[in-house]
């Protein structure tokens, strides 16, 4: 025993010996292990594409086409409002409590996107609502006045018309086909700074009951969108049109990481609307929803756990005339389920006017099948954020 233990200790030592050497003299060899010194191959390199001559290689997982691509589509819109056409001075209540106050002209920077080489431009209607004097200007530095063409306060969309020549319109997108996880872009103008370009995810899909639109479907992301940014682009990681920049949450008036995106496939239909027709035609049956809670199906013992309780009629209504009472629960209107508030909202304004819709509802625990022709809806001005149910 005593000699196998002199013979551990010297091989020990002889082994402490010799790394001892090998870290002074050559201590690369430590730092990989010894059969990776016979590895002779070639390093693999990672050939990246889609990258133009003499604008250098981009980065892994750089976003930099995308940007390249739509960037040259997002304008910033510059609004003034003349303070003497719209001032309160003219008010002889107002002169008499305040005095005479001296008219400031407002203003406002937004953002648009261009969407036809023929020089229309989609943004928010509250960018250039009230504004006399809209002005696009354009990331290579073009100005020009713009005229509003339409505007759709229960979507918060508007279409301006610029004359310039050979404008950049962006791509656009399928919205439907985005999923949350998705990484996009939001471009625009935040506080006036200039073209911006943050980039986050998809982190939610078909937001609505914010109390921000009439009709909502929002896109959610954590792309920092800021005051400045309404109107701008909300676009994929190729550079596709996605959505139109709305709308943020925040208690300090900068990002906190929500902010709202109108998706491009609600832009679309309702910029169609505006350049054809000026305005948007929805359908409209006169009543007033409510979402059905448990706790009311409960109380009213109803067979049905989801629908939207009327709780109003307007009197020779659409809806009046079609048989539909107070205490009626929608189920269904035209082949189309509605379970809350929002999708009666969009079912009922995607009817055309003078049709007949048949409607479905429980009536004291027996479903009931209407018909109701549907009216066309009444425009009315854009909701606040404290605005209670809609009539609908």
């Amino acid at each position: 025993m005593r000699k196998l233990w002199l013979i551990f200790s010297q091989t020990v030592t002889v082994a402490l010996a010799v790394m001892f050497v090998v870290a002074t003299l050559k201590p690369e060899w430590l730092r990989r292990p010894p059969w990776a010194l016979m590895d002779t191959a070639p390093p693999v390199v990672v050939k990246q594409t889609d990258m133009p001559a003499g604008k250098g290689v981009a980065a892994p997982y750089s976003f930099s086409a995308a940007a390249r691509r739509a960037a040259p589509s997002v304008v910033s819109v510059v609004t003034s409002q003349n303070a003497a056409a719209h001032g309160r001075n003219s008010d002889p209540w107002f002169r008499y409590f305040f005095g005479d106050q001296e008219d400031q002209p407002q203003s406002g920077v937004g953002s648009g996107v261009i969407v036809s080489s023929d020089g229309y431009v989609l943004t928010n209607n509250h960018v250039v609502e009230r504004m006399d004097d809209i002005q696009v200007i354009l990331s290579d530095g073009r100005k020009a006045k713009a005229k509003v063409i339409g505007a759709d306060p229960e979507t918060d969309l508007a279409v301006l018309h610029i004359q310039l020549d050979k404008l950049p319109a962006i791509t656009f997108g399928n919205s439907d086909a985005l999923q949350v996880g998705d990484a996009v872009l939001a471009i625009g103008n935040p506080f006036g700074v200039g073209q911006t370009v943050t980039a986050g995810i998809v982190s939610a899909l078909g937001r609505n009951q914010l109390g921000i639109n009439t009709f909502e479907n929002f896109i959610q992301t954590d792309a920092a969108i800021n005051p400045g940014n309404s109107g701008g682009a909300l676009v994929d990681v190729t550079g596709n049109l996605m959505g139109i920049n709305s709308a943020i949450y925040s208690r300090s008036g900068g990002s906190l990481g929500i902010g709202f995106a109108i998706p491009v496939s609600t832009a679309r239909n309702v910029m169609e609307s505006l350049i054809r027709d000026g305005q948007v035609t929805r359908g409209w049956i006169g009543v007033e929803p409510r979402d059905l809670t448990p706790e009311i199906a409960e109380t009213f013992n109803l067979p049905v756990r989801e629908g939207v309780l009327i709780t109003g009629v307007l009197h020779n209504g659409p809806a009046a005339q079609g048989g539909i009472r107070p205490g009626d629960v929608v189920v269904q209107v035209a082949q189309t389920p509605v379970a809350n508030t929002a999708q009666l909202l969009n079912a009922v304004a995607a009817l055309k006017p003078g049709q007949k819709a048949a409607i479905q509802v429980q009536r004291n625990g027996q479903a009931v099948a209407l018909s109701v022709v549907v009216a066309q809806r009444p425009r009315v001005t854009r909701p606040t954020a404290n605005s209670g149910n809609q009539e609908e």
